[in-house]
Formats: C-alpha cells, sequence, structure tokens
C-alpha cells in the first residue's frame, strides 16, 4: 500500500496502542475479524487461527496460512507478514512470531470476549507462552471501533447511497407470479452493478398478508421459492458492503394494492421513529433513545411485546461470523452514552412491516446516512 494508505490507519493504531499504554502492555493479540481488518486493511477467514501483533512501538505483524499470504501482502498497509502451511500449528505459528519479536515474556493484551480468542486459543498460547502474561481486556475489539473516523464513515455512506438506490430500483418491478428469488435476484444485481463489494442483497421475504398478522419475526424468515400473491408485502432489507463497510435499509415492498393497516402501521412506525431519531444528541443514553420507540409502538398496540433491540452498531463488516454488530444497541438495558462518529442501524417494525435508517451521531445534529423516501415501495 502507499505511504498515504499506511497514514490512514496511523490514527486507528494510536488509539489502539492508547489503550495498550494504559494497561502497560508490550503488545495486543488481535484476532478479532473486525479489528484484524481495521488494523491492517485486510480481512481473511478464520478456516485456521490467524492474528495480528501489535507491538508498542514497531509495526504490526500478520500471522496466517501461507496460501493467503499474497493477498494479505496486497491488502494490508504494513509488509510483516509471517505464514504457516496447512498442516503446521497455527498457534505455534503465532507464538514463534511473539518469541521473534522479544515478546516471550512481555505483557501481551487479549480480547477474551474475541470470537477469535477461545477458551482452545488462550489455554493454547498459554501453554506455548509460560512466561508471558496474558492482559485480558475485554471488549477492546469493539470498544476501539465505536467512533468512527472520516474515511469510515464515507464508506458507509457509500454503501447507504447503494441501499437508497437498489431499493427505489424495485419501485414498480414486483408483481404476482414472480417469486422471492426473483426480487432477491434483481436486489443482488443491482448492488454489484451499483458497487457493492458482493451480490447478498439481505433478508428480502414475504412478510405480511395471507394471515401474518402481528407476527414480527418475519425478520428472520425465510422461503425464497414463494410465490408472489396480490396483497402480499414484501419485507426488503439491503445490506450492501463497501470496502467491508455496510449499511443497511428496510422497507415494505406491497404487491399490489396495499393493505390499509400496513399502511397505517407504517406510517405511524415512521413517526414514532422520527422522534427517536431526532433525539440521537451526544451526550444522550441509549435507554433513554430506545424507550421513544419502545414505549410509543407498545402504547399504540403496534406490538404485544418488544423482545429485541431497536437500533445497533454499524460499521466494519470483515469474515465473521456475526451478521450484526451489537457490541452497542438500544434496548431497555443499554447504559452507553452517544458519542460523535458513531454510526448506527436503527430500525421499528410491527404488523408485518418495517422501516430501518442508517443514523450518524454527530455535534451538530443526528444526520440520515440512508436518504431513501420514508414510503413503503409499491411493486
Amino acid at each position: 500500500m502507499t505511504d498515504g494508505t499506511a497514514g490512514r490507519f496511523a490514527p486507528r493504531l494510536a488509539r489502539l496502542r492508547d489503550a495498550m499504554a494504559a494497561q502497560d502492555c508490550d503488545a495486543f493479540l488481535s484476532d478479532h475479524a473486525e479489528l484484524i481488518a481495521w488494523i491492517s486493511g485486510y480481512t481473511v477467514s478464520e478456516t485456521l487461527y490467524r492474528a495480528v501483533i501489535v507491538p508498542k512501538t514497531d509495526n504490526p505483524c500478520f500471522v496466517l496460512r501461507s496460501i493467503d499470504a499474497g493477498p494479505c501482502r496486497s491488502g494490508a498497509w504494513f509488509s510483516d507478514v509471517v505464514t504457516f502451511d496447512d498442516h503446521e500449528e497455527p498457534h505455534g505459528a503465532v507464538a514463534d512470531a511473539l518469541t521473534a519479536r522479544g515478546l516471550a515474556d512481555g505483557r501481551i493484551g487479549v480480547d477474551p470476549m474475541s470470537y477469535g480468542h477461545t477458551v482452545a486459543t488462550a489455554r493454547r498460547l498459554a501453554e506455548l507462552l509460560p512466561n508471558a502474561r496474558f492482559v485480558l481486556m475485554p471488549g477492546l475489539s469493539d470498544g476501539l471501533r465505536a467512533c468512527k473516523f472520516a474515511d469510515e464513515i464515507d464508506a458507509i455512506a457509500t454503501a447507504a447511497k447503494i441501499a437508497d438506490r437498489c431499493m427505489l430500483g424495485l419501485e414498480g418491478q414486483v408483481r404476482p407470479g414472480q417469486t422471492v428469488r426473483d426480487v432477491a435476484a434483481m436486489a443482488a444485481a443491482a448492488q454489484l452493478r451499483l458497487g457493492a463489494d458482493d451480490g447478498g442483497p439481505g433478508p428480502i421475504l414475504v412478510s405480511g398478508g395471507h394471515g401474518a398478522g402481528g407476527h414480527v419475526d418475519f425478520l428472520h424468515g425465510s422461503g425464497l421459492d414463494r410465490t408472489l400473491m396480490p396483497g402480499d408485502i414484501l419485507h426488503a432489507e439491503l445490506t450492501p458492503r463497501v470496502g467491508n463497510y455496510g449499511a443497511r435499509l428496510m422497507r415494505p415492498v406491497f404487491v399490489g394494492d396495499p393493505p390499509a393497516e400496513a399502511l397505517e402501521t407504517f406510517h405511524r412506525l415512521v413517526a414514532f421513529q422520527d422522534r427517536q431519531i431526532a433525539a440521537m444528541w451526544p451526550g444522550g443514553t441509549a435507554r433513554d433513545v430506545d424507550e421513544l420507540l419502545r414505549t410509543a409502538v407498545l402504547a399504540a398496540g403496534l406490538r404485544a411485546e418488544y423482545g429485541n433491540v431497536t437500533g445497533y452498531a454499524m460499521g466494519l463488516y470483515a469474515r465473521t461470523p456475526r451478521p450484526s454488530d451489537f457490541s452497542q444497541s438500544f434496548h431497555p438495558a443499554a447504559d452507553f452514552i452517544l458519542e460523535p462518529g458513531q454510526v448506527f442501524h436503527m430500525y421499528a417494525s410491527a404488523r408485518g412491516v418495517a422501516v430501518s435508517e442508517i443514523v450518524l451521531v454527530t455535534e451538530a445534529a443526528p444526520r440520515l446516512l440512508t436518504n431513501c423516501p420514508r414510503q413503503p415501495i409499491q411493486g
């Protein structure tokens, strides 16, 4: 990578090293997929254990499978890449890399909440490095990335524009007789053409009509081969990523004439969510923001219960087992304070319809990064 690209990662490295210094760490061992990508600029699956070693002063070191060395050297801003063959032990390669850098008896920060840092990994590294002192820094991998830098916000905003255009592109294109798969294919192709990293459109499925009632589990339903019928409501959630930074956008798509109750529910949800988003100022408490929507929806009788969150963190999505980042999410017990630079997917759902936006917290005012009209899509 160029010096300019390396400079883009310097503030991220400085933020991590400030956290390391607070715990007197000689190095930090990152095995959390998003943090690896955030530090290095390169993401790779955990087919076999991989990690980035960040010393107190020197450049980081990537340890990964030899088959991934070429893409890693092209994608990462630093050149120190240590590899192992598939028959070799990955934890042993990481231990050897730490030892070669004089860290075998150092204080090494680790995040026990990283899904890459399993109990087996912790035990094996302790066996291989008996003189090292592993400093637990729980939640650091997500916490460091909570407030986005300008280049990260730009990437999310670009993904949000793709979501807007793709959603509007469904207007007038969804008809009875098509399958849900047909619509998902249209959305996937549009996202790729518009510049998304891949063709996964996100959840697209029938959510209402024909007895769907007030259920809200449609958000995570299935059924791509369902044939659309007049009166169906298609739940469309688009999830484009650009440079691994994601945006999300939900709108209901009405197949045929819109059901009157669904249309009324949608507009009430929008009104409740507008008040919620307007309250997303720095210094606000997440549970207070959550309550504005949750209480209104329940009081209006749109849902009998509200067990899910009303928003969650957005940003970097690496090759990871989690499709949504709940490290900061909005619910009755959420006690984190809103800060400038945080980006959230705020969503509301009831009676087979859903609406969502990407919201950036700023000092000036809450800013929508998605700009699709807050109206249902008429297929």
